[in-house]
């Protein structure tokens, strides 16, 4: 079931179209201002995001270019204004595709089932694009930032991610401690090499097997390695 957040503070508008919508079978919630809804469209996950360009307290294109700055929802952008500038601001702040009140629910909800569709073909392709890189049982997936074990995902932070994948992009070759800092935490960061030696424990607790061979061995005195 798709999740759509609708953003719009005529009630009467957004009722409609929420009833409308739950009964084609989406989830959905309802926001009345651009501060409640930037928030909502921030913190919460959806499928899709109905905006009024006409907002209180935050108006549509502000809304829209902060979501865009985080995330990659799709935005369907509605509003009674039909200049060429507006549509043309809209889009280029973020929007995904536009329609111009009063609009006919059938042609909002043809609009919305086209963008998810399209959606859903951009990440079946890029699904099946993937990069990978494969040690023992452990896969990863460069372009979705995931690693796998027997298709289960491996919850991982972005530093534990980034030091697995290039460990096993290197695989024989020993990475010492000074250089695992500067590609993982960067050349300029202040911190100290001990920090290597945390991570590399955390990593091992989420990827090693009971009472089998760490994935990750220690050289002492230098670093870090996988063998094949």
């Amino acid at each position: 079931m798709s999740r759509i957040l609708i953003i719009e503070d005529e009630k009467s508008l957004s009722r409609f179209v929420e009833l409308e919508l739950q009964h084609e079978g989406y989830e959905t919630e309802v926001q009345f201002n651009g501060r409640t809804g930037l928030d909502a469209a921030l913190n919460k996950n959806f499928d899709a995001i109905l905006l009024d360009l006409m907002l209180p307290e935050l108006n549509g294109i502000e809304v829209c270019r902060r979501v865009r700055e985080a995330k990659t929802t799709p935005i369907i952008m509605m509003t009674a204004r039909d200049s060429v500038i507006d549509r043309v601001s809209g889009l280029d702040h973020g929007a995904d595709d536009y329609i111009v009140k009063p609009f006919a629910i059938e042609e909002l909800l043809a609009r919305l089932r086209a963008l998810l569709r399209r959606i859903d073909i951009e990440s079946e392709q890029k699904a099946f694009q993937q990069t990978t890189v494969t040690y023992r049982d452990i896969t990863i997936e460069k372009e979705n930032q995931v690693a796998r074990r027997d298709g289960k995902i491996i919850n991982l932070t972005k530093r534990e991610y980034q030091l697995l994948l290039l460990l096993m992009e290197n695989i024989n070759v020993v990475q010492s401690r000074d250089a695992l800092l500067d590609e993982v935490w960067g050349i300029d960061n202040e911190v100290e090499t001990n920090v290597v030696d945390v991570y590399v424990r955390y990593l091992r607790n989420k990827i090693d097997r009971p009472g089998e061979q760490s994935y990750i061995q220690t050289v002492r005195g230098t670093g870090y390695v996988m063998r094949s």
